[in-house]
């Protein structure tokens, strides 16, 4: 069976130098600056996680990264702490509540209130039709991808609110605003994390808490890197994605790892707290979406909703309870 070929060289290299890159994103963000803000960053021990805490800390933030592994976390604080940025390690599961707690405890011990939550941490789940994947496996992705954000949001909200104040970024996929077969747990856990913003956003609208699903867009370093460097069969499910992933970005529908990280720091800034509650993605003109906050409200624009022919009270919810 012919097998998917491995990407060309330009994806192998082309971000050796992202560490580097971080700190000039942040070092040129005029007005983002977070000296005295407190940061979480889940799965911030690697990929765009990584280079989220590290643009983070550039901005001035003290961030503490959380991560399974120990070595990757000791990489990440080194990184940061040797720009003279200050960061902790929490390693520990995200999935789990004693242990999210326990975190959540230990940062604002260390360094004090926590100000900025960057719900980054996920997995990739099964790959394969729905009848064929393993079952435990696919509530296995939900436990990462949607329960460690609850868990996070559930920890760190109750000091937001008692302070007024608080930004909430939870790192989304259009996998959960459109179709994604043949990854149907990834797809249905990321569209759960961006109605679970939406709601998040409107019970602490009058708290000063301010909440965001992000989309940071097809990135070639992070989760991405499976697709793109492994050999499948090319009729295999595994197969069709590689080669899917690898076309979008070889035709330009990619993105850049600095283009999500300016997107997160411009949300971190309070820049855009006028949309809390939207989904927002790399590719958007956020300036331009910014400018028109009031009609994104007042029409639900950049939600996750079911699209009709009329729109009426009693098949339109939202409006009713709001």
């Amino acid at each position: 069976m012919e097998e998917v070929r491995k990407p060309t060289a330009q994806f192998a290299d082309a971000f050796d130098a992202s560490d580097i890159e971080a700190l000039k994103i942040a070092a040129a963000w005029g007005d983002g600056d977070l000296s005295g803000r407190v940061a979480i960053v889940t799965g911030g021990g690697r990929g765009i996680g990584r280079l989220v805490a590290e643009a983070l800390a550039a901005a001035g933030a003290a961030v503490a990264i959380t991560a399974r592994s120990e070595d990757q976390l000791a990489e990440a604080v080194a990184s940061i702490s040797g720009a003279g940025g200050t960061a902790i390690a929490l390693p520990g599961d995200v999935s789990d509540p004693e242990s999210v707690t326990a975190a959540v405890q230990q940062v604002e011990r260390l360094l004090g209130p926590i100000d900025l939550l960057i719900n980054n941490a996920g997995v990739s789940g099964p790959v394969g039709p729905v009848w064929e994947v393993d079952p435990g496996e696919w509530w296995r992705t939900f436990g990462v991808n949607l329960q460690g954000v609850f868990l996070f949001a559930h920890a760190v909200l109750p000091g937001m609110v008692a302070r007024r104040s608080g930004r909430i970024i939870n790192v989304a996929s259009n996998a959960g605003a459109f179709r994604w077969p043949l990854v149907s747990a990834y797809a249905v856990s990321k569209a759960a994390v961006i109605k679970f913003t939406e709601n998040v956003a409107r019970e602490t609208k009058h708290y000063g808490v301010k909440v965001f699903a992000i989309h940071p867009g097809l990135l070639p370093i992070g989760m991405t890197t499976a697709a793109l460097e492994g050999t499948f069969p090319s009729e295999s499910p595994e197969g069709r994605l590689s080669s899917w992933t690898r076309q979008q970005i070889d035709e330009g529908y990619g993105a850049s790892p600095e283009s999500a990280m300016e997107l997160v720091l411009l949300l971190s800034s309070g820049e855009a707290d006028s949309l809390s509650g939207c989904y927002l993605t790399v590719h958007d003109d956020l300036p331009a979406i910014i400018g028109q906050a009031q009609e994104v409200r007042a029409n639900d624009l950049y939600t996750l909703q079911v699209r009709r022919h009329v729109r009426t009270a009693a098949n339109d919810p939202v409006t009713a309870a709001s």
